[in-house]
Order: C-alpha cells, then structure tokens, then sequence
C-alpha cells in the first residue's frame, strides 16, 4: 500500500469499481469532491450514488462545491483551453466560499489521507491540480496523481 496523505483522481477513464479499487490500494480515507457540479452522466458518480458507495467501502465522502471549476473554467476545459481554465478558476479561489472550503479541505487532508475528486482523467488538464499544489503548500504533504 502506498502511503499518502494526498492524492489525486479523476474518473474520466474508469468505473466506480476501478475507481474505488485505486482509492483503496493508496489507503485513501476520504475522497473530497471538488466538482462545482456533483452530477455526472456516468454511472455510479453522482453525488448521492457515489457517496453511498465510497462509504460502503470504509471510505468518507464529502463535497466542497466552491472548490468547483466556474461554467466559464468548465467549458473552456472541454475546448482544451487549459490555460484560460486555469486563470478562471485562480480567480474563483478568491471568492469567500472557494476561501472557506479550501482551508477546510486542507483541514481535512491533514487528518486523514485524502483524494481529491473531479472528472479529467489527466491532472494536468484539471483544476484539481491546482487545489492539490495549495493543499501542498499549506500543509506540506506530498501529492501523488492516482
């Protein structure tokens, strides 16, 4: 088992079981959603659905929506615009409520070894990478990419 205290993962590529199976072999103990919007076309990651699901595997869930992508930041990553994506959500972190959940979520991931979720299969692409490095930062944890 790989020991961390935060990581990463995106489902873009792979089934709740998939998913589930990479949390649990990193000894992750809570997944922390970081999608504005908890819905998904896929099956199993809805947000209710995959809530129920991650704790049936011993698993803890929790959503923080204002550590989201912005619609203007999600479109402009479904266009491959990852720059543009990026300055749009570094400007959302300023909001109160981004302010808010991100020192929750670095709360969080110094207690327990964490994963922070969102759709792209590819961090690099991701807002979530962003979240990831501020976490690192703040609380000094290494990140790994699941």
């Amino acid at each position: 088992m790989i020991q961390l205290r935060l990581a990463t993962i995106g489902y873009e590529n792979a089934t709740l079981d998939q998913v589930i199976e990479r949390l649990r072999d990193a000894g992750v103990q809570l997944v922390i959603d970081v999608r504005a919007v908890a819905a998904s076309r896929r099956a199993g990651f809805s947000k209710t659905i995959l809530g129920a699901s991650l704790n049936a595997a011993g698993i803890g869930y929790r959503h923080l929506r204002g550590l989201g992508t912005p619609k203007p930041g999600r479109d402009a990553a479904r266009k491959g615009r990852t720059g543009e994506m990026r300055a749009i959500f570094e400007a959302h972190l300023e909001e109160p409520q981004a302010v808010l959940e991100l020192a929750e979520a670095c709360d969080l991931a110094a207690q327990q070894p964490s994963a922070l979720l969102c759709y792209e299969a590819d961090a690099s692409r991701c807002h979530r990478a962003i979240v990831a490095d501020l976490i690192r930062q703040r609380i000094g944890c290494p990140v790994i990419d699941l």
